[in-house]
């Protein structure tokens, strides 16, 4: 028995030690692969894969190799900064390869089709590489497969097939490439898949109706597309759906009824399409809903009271559509509610008091609608609000003075072109977080409260085409991060004078002061300390708020001679405009160091003297009007080189002399020059020579005129007596025979060469008596 036992142990011992000489060997081949592909890779000193040598163990040591019985069964090296490619990956000599993550580093090149060769695939992710090409066939063939991740990379072509067979796939992740054609139908086979993430890339064509079969889906992302056609009705069988998002495609018709049976749902973003008819009721049956994103459709009706039964609900997005009717009271109820978005409708009646209600409120936009009544002061409820945007509807009443409840924490209030009146609010207090403040375009009367100096933060303030009646409010100047101020069309007055503070208004890049009755010289102080203006940054942000992205500033600038709503103001456009006012005296020099302003308006006002020819400094200049002034003198040479400039008015000036001509100036009409009889050169005038400066140029013109009739004359006649020689008698009898025989012809063609002739000549003489005077003033 002993014997047995012993014989026995030595057979174990055998198979043990021929078992483990064939792991040793099998897992040497592996790792001796697995070096010949990083002996490719462009950066050999990396160093988490210094690990990675043939003296060490590459199941034991190496860096994101595990394995399982000797065997490399996972390889996982995300985020490792390695810059290689695909092409020498040993995907024959890695057998029992399970797990592949190359995820977040520098691959590129394209997938190898003998990706197919690893059989026992269940994990593969190459997310965040470079990695461009098709997507090879041989994808579908680890049948094993069960996440597969290649999102945000380069692919290009079209979904293969072929992943249709990959029956135990579960994640499949092809977002943020160039993928093209449309999505194949075969993707309706694969029954365990729980996402489907195909978005941002080139797929064109209908939603497969096959997509309906996949009843483990949770996740649905096909946004930012190019998918048209119908939202398909079979989407409704997907009970288990928690996330559905078709957004930024160009689907069409009705939303359909059935997206109202997937109970599951608690995000929906159907934004950015051309959706229409209305918002289905069935749409209240979703009591998971978080978000509702319908914006940027066609969608119209009303506004189903159902929506109030979405308890879950946090946002609701309904803007840009054509929605009619007035808000339903049951929208009150959304207690959850941080982000309501009701903006560019056909919305009208009040603004409900329910809303008041919703105390949690962080962003409520109901601008661009036909609302009337009241602001409700409920709104003082509303202590969370940061961003209220009322703007471009018809309410009327007061600012309510409870407005100052909210008015700590919120960082937008616009109520721009409304029928407002009474008086600003007055409660601005210290600590404000108030960073934007849009009041243009009501009826409000009165100062501008002193209060706004404790809103530090303020970046825009736009009090324009209102009422008003102040001076100038110099004490903002200590808002340092004032970027914008329009106080334009108000019954603003007096002179514009320094406070004697050494900060103020350190990063103004907007300042229009139009259409007030401002007086007395420019402010040449103030323009001395507008730091923003004097260095062309392309970096400048723009005001970024808690609720980012819900809210864009915008301006009305004039440029170029037309008013343009400028919505990316901070980052493009430096404007200073103080046209329309009674401003008297020179035009300051230092508006020269301004390099940064694109839009310089003083046009209308009582400015006297010459044009600086410093603001030929101003080379990103874009629109630059003086017009209705009273200056005087030339038009400096150093305006001809600003290369970007596109408007130029100085028209109905007492401008005189040569017209510079530059790289822009065969772009400008004459009308930009009118009203200057002192001026003359293209585009006014046919020349202008090199001649000095005339006062009276029409009058000298019109001299010309009949100087150059008067020698014609006296040449002509001094020609025909004197008969160029002893030709008298020839000449008469000539002229005798043409008139006696009616035939004029010859006549008339000798008199134009001989009126040519003495013109000619006359040109030449008066060149030579310029150049002679020109030297004789040049010395």
């Amino acid at each position: 028995m002993m014997m047995v036992s012993s014989k026995t142990f030595s057979s174990l011992q055998f198979f043990t030690l021929l078992y483990l000489f064939t792991v040793t060997f099998a897992s040497t081949d592996e790792a001796t692969a697995l070096l010949k592909w990083k002996a490719t890779f462009k950066n050999q000193n990396n160093s988490l894969l210094a690990s990675w040598t043939p003296s060490s163990d590459a199941c034991e040591d190496w860096y994101g190799v595990v394995c399982f019985n000797g065997r490399v069964n996972t390889l996982n090296i995300t985020n490792s900064s390695v810059i290689g490619t695909l092409y020498a990956f040993p995907f024959s000599s890695l057998p029992f390869l399970e797990n592949l993550n190359l995820s977040m580093n520098n691959f590129s090149g394209t997938i190898p089709p003998e990706i197919g060769n690893l059989t026992n695939l269940v994990y593969l992710d190459l997310n965040s590489n470079q990695i461009l090409g098709t997507i090879p066939q041989q994808i579908g063939s680890p049948a094993k497969l069960q996440i597969l991740r290649i999102f945000d990379n380069h692919l290009n072509g079209s979904i293969p097939e072929e992943i249709g067979y990959l029956r135990s796939l579960t994640m499949l992740s092809l977002g943020r490439n160039f993928l093209s054609g449309s999505i194949p139908a075969s993707l309706g086979n694969l029954n365990n898949l729980s996402s489907l993430s195909l978005y941002e890339n080139q797929l064109s064509g209908s939603i497969p109706q096959e997509i309906g079969y996949l009843r483990s889906l949770t996740k649905l992302s096909l946004g930012r597309n190019f998918l048209s056609g119908s939202i398909p009705a079979s989407l409704g069988n997907l009970n288990s759906l928690s996330f559905l998002f078709l957004y930024e495609n160009q689907l069409s018709g009705s939303i359909p009824e059935e997206i109202g049976y997937l109970r599951s749902l608690s995000e929906l973003d159907l934004s950015s399409n051309s959706l229409n008819g209305s918002i289905p009721d069935s749409l209240g049956n979703l009591n998971n809903l978080s978000i509702l994103i319908l914006f940027y459709n066609h969608l119209s009706g009303t506004i189903p009271e159902e929506i109030g039964n979405l308890r879950s609900l946090t946002m609701l997005a309904l803007g840009r559509n054509f929605l009619s009717g007035s808000i339903p009271a049951s929208l009150g109820n959304l207690n959850n509610l941080s982000y309501m978005f009701l903006n560019d409708n056909n919305l009208k009646g009040k603004v409900p008091q329910c809303l008041g209600n919703i105390s949690g409120l962080q962003v409520l936009s109901m601008s661009s609608n036909s609302f009337s009544g009241g602001v409700p002061s409920s709104i003082s409820n509303l202590t969370s609000l940061q961003i209220l945007d009322l703007g471009r509807n018809n309410l009327e009443g007061v600012i309510p003075q409870c407005f100052g409840n909210i008015i700590s924490g919120l960082q937008v209030f616009d109520v721009q072109n409304n029928k407002l009146s009474g008086t600003l609010p007055t409660n601005f207090s210290i600590g404000s977080s108030l960073i934007s403040l849009n009041l243009h375009g009501n009826e409000l009367e009165g100062r501008i409260p002193r209060s706004l100096s404790n809103c530090k933060k303020l970046q825009v303030l736009d009090l324009g085409d209102n009422h008003l009646d102040d001076t100038f409010p110099m004490w903002l100047g200590a808002l340092t991060e004032l970027r914008v101020l329009r106080l334009t069309s108000n019954k603003l007055h007096g002179p514009i004078r320094s406070s004697g503070t050494e900060i103020m208004f350190p990063d103004l890049r907007i300042i229009d002061l139009s259409c007030n009755a401002f007086s007395e010289d420019l402010p040449t102080n103030l323009f001395q300390h507008l730091k923003g203006m004097r260095t062309i940054d392309q970096t400048v942000e723009e005001p970024s708020y808690e609720a980012d992205g819900y809210y864009q500033d915008s301006v009305v600038v004039v440029s170029k001679g037309l008013k343009l709503e400028v919505v990316r103001i901070l980052s493009l456009y430096t404007v200073i405009d103080l046209s329309n006012n009674k401003f008297e005296g020179h035009i300051p020099c230092v508006l020269g160091d301004l390099i940064a302003i694109r839009v310089l308006n003083l046009s209308h006002n009582r400015l006297q003297g010459h044009i600086p020819p410093s603001l030929g400094s101003l080379s990103v200049v874009e629109s630059l009007d003086l017009s209705f002034n009273q200056l005087s003198g030339e038009i400096p040479q150093q305006l001809a080189s600003l290369t970007y400039l596109e408007f130029l008015n100085l028209s109905h000036n007492y401008l005189q002399g040569c017209i510079p001509q530059g790289p822009q100036s065969h772009t400008f009409e004459s009308n930009s020059y009118e009203g200057n009889d002192g001026l003359r050169g293209f585009p006014v005038s046919k020349g202008c020579g090199n001649d000095p400066v005339s006062e009276t140029n029409y009058t000298v013109s019109a001299l010309d005129n009949q100087e150059s009739n008067s020698e014609f004359l006296n040449d002509f006649w001094k020609a025909a007596l004197m008969g160029y020689g002893s030709g008298l008698c020839i000449g008469l009898s000539i002229i005798y025979f043409m008139i006696s025989t009616g035939n004029m012809k010859w006549l008339a063609r000798i008199i134009e060469e001989l009126e040519h002739k003495i013109i000619m000549r006359r040109r030449k003489k008066r060149q030579s008596q310029r150049n002679y005077r020109r030297r004789d003033n040049r010395f």
